[in-house]
């Protein structure tokens, strides 16, 4: 028996990118109320999301399996099983799937609202 308190992957809506895909679990739109928004992010081998930013929250990414290069501001981290990157609000980023397997996170954000804007036609992640 499922509750207004749980959600389970396999019950939400797959959205499908030409780099990956998303599964939100919790935001306002899965959970009104809620004060948080939570999802599950996968990036192809070789393929990376758009240059963004995000005006209203932080984001955590938590890599769960797989390699990623992750572009924040002029920085590059490399991420792997375990690890866990804060992107504060506002600073442009994007991850890069490394080697054969797919990339996999959990992604969170501090607004149940959280807002995208894309910086892609940009040549740079700097700010």
């Amino acid at each position: 028996m499922r509750s207004d308190y749980v959600r389970a992957v396999k019950d939400q809506p797959v959205i499908e990118e030409d780099w990956g895909q998303l599964v939100w679990l919790v935001g306002r739109k899965q959970l009104p109320g809620c004060e948080q928004t939570f999802g599950v992010v996968t990036i192809q081998p070789g393929r990376r999301n758009p240059l963004h930013s995000h005006p209203n929250c932080e984001e955590l990414l938590y890599v769960v399996t797989g390699r990623c290069e992750h572009r924040i501001g002029n920085e590059a981290h490399e991420l792997g099983p375990g690890d866990v990157i804060c992107i504060p609000r506002n600073i442009r980023h994007w991850a890069r799937a490394l080697g054969d397997e797919p990339m996999t996170a959990v992604i969170s954000f501090s607004s149940p609202d959280r807002m995208f804007v894309s910086h892609e036609e940009e040549e740079t992640a700097a700010p």
